[in-house]
Order: C-alpha cells, then structure tokens, then sequence
C-alpha cells in the first residue's frame, strides 16, 4: 500500500487550523456557537405557561400552576480526518506546503459545518406559499423570482413578528442563506430598485453578508436540494467539544492494518452537535423553493 502526504510541527499545524476555523462562515454568523466540554447541554423552558386571572375585591383567588421542562442535547457527533505523511516527504517538504494542508484541513470542516447545519432543515419550522403569500406551516415550494424576493424576505419577518420574535429579532439581527442563484436574483432586485442602494450596488457591487430590508443575506453552496435556510440570528445551537476543536494529535510510524508506515499519522477530529430548542423552533425556518 503506497501512502504519499507531509507534515510540520503540532504546534504550527494547529495554529493554522484554529485560524482557518477561525475564519467568519455562514455557520459561525449564524448559530449560537457553545465550544464546552460538557457532553449534555440543557435548556430548560416553561412549557406550561401560568395565565392572568379576574379577581373581585375581598375575595379568594386561585395560585395557578407552570410546568418546568428540560430541553437537551448530547454532544456526541462525531467526525475525523486522518491524513499520512511519508518521512521523506515529511524531511523534505517545505513550510508553506506543510501550511496549505493545515489550511486545507480546516477548510474540509468548516464545509462538513456549514452541509450539517444546513441538513438539520427537518428540525425548522416549515416555510412555503399559499396564494402568493409566504406561509408558515406550508411545504409548498417557491420559486425564487425578482418579482417576489422582496416578499420572501417580508415574509420571513412577518412570520417572526407573529411568533412574538420581534424582541430576538431587534437584538439578534434575521437571516437568510441563499443558493448562489437566488443571491443572484436578489442582486438584481437591489439594483434595480431604490436609489442609494441601487447606486452602492451598482457601483460597488453586493457581497456576501449584507445587509439588505433589514436582513443579512449570505450565500452556501451545501444546502439540501429543495431547502434554504433563514430565521432569527443566534437561535441554532452548535455545541463543540472544546479539547478536540482545532487540535491535532500526531502518530509515529502509523499502522495500516498491514504493519507499521514509515512516517506519521496526522488525525484531527471534531466531536458536535446542532440543536433547534424547542422554544426557539418557531424562529427556525425551513423555505421549500424550487
């Protein structure tokens, strides 16, 4: 079995990789990121919620009753990449190549990232279209036009008012994560409508992140086919076991199963999980497009 890769010190190579992870995505912009070493997060709410009663000068009144829930998660997702490097390439590689394989590491889990969040849509609230009106609690799908990315996006912060998310929404910002053609589309709608903002686009383009009707708007290419993904910022939970974030652990002279490799072993792991809390659900969206 022929293995040919490279390597540098530990130290250098995690530096590089926390730095690449370190970079802002879509996934750190958007979720509530908890790095821990706690392996079950909870986040209890009132499931029960006690209601306001008429009362009468003089007489008795009635304690009323809330009930007290846990809502959990397990970190306990867990990936790994394993890479070979040969002890002559390792003698003779130089430092930037050794920092390009760092860097390409970190760029492979910042995409595993951004695919799972973006195949958790199952656990969002449902967005789709109803007589022309985007409609929660509706699967069926839109198609993303010029004549109604406007209204997706109103859309979206309508049903956040309606789920009394207006408070979250001020204080955390709304999002929406477009396919690269559907930010085409709303690139087309900012510059041909509006005055400042068509001019800025105009002149300097749009970019990834901005901020547009009051929505930041970005872009992945890792969304399941059929779903996007918007909702109000800091919601989704990602929690990340702190030890293993971003840290690597090297191997002399690996085995492949057949015997001992002369080199060494290169393995980063990551251990996560994404939660949608059952509170903060309603402010999920999950948009069924075409």
């Amino acid at each position: 079995m022929a293995i040919n890769n490279t390597h540098v010190y530990a130290e250098e190579w995690t530096v590089k990789l926390q730095e690449r992870l370190d970079h802002p995505t879509n996934w750190e912009e958007i979720c509530n990121v908890e790095i821990t070493n706690d392996r079950v997060i909870h986040n209890p709410y009132m499931s029960t919620v006690p209601s306001i009663q008429s009362h009468t000068r003089g007489t008795a009144f009635t304690y009323q009753t809330h009930v007290n829930t846990d809502d959990s998660t397990t970190i306990n997702t867990s990936r790994i990449l394993p890479m070979f490097i040969d002890r002559g390439d390792l003698a003779q590689q130089t430092f930037v190549k050794q920092m390009d394989l760092a860097d390409l590491q970190g760029q492979l889990f910042q995409e595993l990232f951004e695919s799972q969040m973006l195949a958790d849509h199952a656990s969002w609230t449902d967005v789709g279209i109803t007589g022309g009106v985007i409609t929660s609690g509706d699967t069926t799908q839109i198609t993303v036009s010029a004549t109604n990315v406007d209204d997706i996006i109103r859309g979206i912060k309508r049903i956040i008012r309606v789920a009394n998310g207006s408070k979250l929404m001020s204080r955390n910002g709304v999002f929406i994560v477009w396919r690269p053609e559907d930010f085409e589309v709303l690139e087309a709608f900012v510059q041909a409508n509006g005055f400042s903002t068509a001019d800025m686009a105009l002149k300097d383009g749009t970019v990834e992140g901005m901020n547009y009707m009051g929505v930041e708007h970005y872009v992945s290419n890792e969304h399941t086919a059929n779903h996007l993904f918007a909702g109000v910022k800091n919601t989704l939970h990602l929690g990340i076991v702190r030890d293993l974030h971003g840290q690597i652990v090297v191997n002399q002279s690996p085995t492949d199963g057949n015997g001992n490799l002369s080199g060494i072993g290169v393995e980063m792991r990551e251990d996560y999980k994404y939660k949608t809390w059952v509170n903060f659900k309603p402010l999920l969206y999950d948009l069924n497009v075409t």
